[in-house]
């Protein structure tokens, strides 16, 4: 392989990780019907996790909460509500971070589970202090659909990182 192959694909390798993230971005902001916002899985939460279970010397609580602060300034929520949930979360997954890899994909699938009904606690709670109107039980849907696609967004993330080879920070 010659310099300038090498060059390319350790460009796309750092493309791959802004890519992923706007690409959960778009998906969350995307508008849905009124009937079906409620099915609306965590997609940068889940994509925050990927990356802290497969590259977590590069990415940690850090990342999940400037995603976190980024969601709420598009969303125009309360500043740092995302950021805190979304901190809480990558936690979690940090501290699983080792057991995670190497759960079979439908232990992973609860493992997302409880990490998004985390992130979703919290959110409950830092709207109920700042006085928003009580949510109905249909908000507690989006752990359950996170937890349904997470197989789907593993394998997705994983064969893109596979396809353009492993992320390195200085190729030679």
């Amino acid at each position: 392989m010659n310099q300038s192959t090498r060059k390319n694909i350790a460009t796309n390798n750092w493309l791959l990780v802004p890519l992923s993230f706007l690409s959960a971005f778009i998906l969350t902001l995307l508008p849905m019907p009124d009937w079906t916002a409620w099915l609306r899985p965590a997609w940068i939460l889940m994509v925050v996790i990927y990356w802290i279970i497969v590259l977590p010397n590069r990415f940690g609580i850090a990342t999940a909460w400037f995603a976190g602060i980024l969601l709420d300034v598009l969303n125009g929520t309360l500043l740092g509500e995302h950021a805190l949930a979304m901190t809480v979360a990558a936690f979690l997954a940090v501290r699983m971070q080792i057991r995670f890899r190497m759960f079979p994909w439908i232990q992973q699938a609860f493992g997302i589970l409880l990490m998004v009904f985390v992130y979703q606690l919290i959110l409950f709670c830092v709207q109920g202090f700042a006085g928003q109107p009580f949510v109905r039980w249909l908000y507690w849907l989006n752990p359950v659909t996170s937890m349904l696609l997470w197989p789907w967004v593993f394998n997705v993330l994983r064969h893109c990182q596979r396809r353009f080879g492993p992320l390195q920070l200085n190729p030679r």
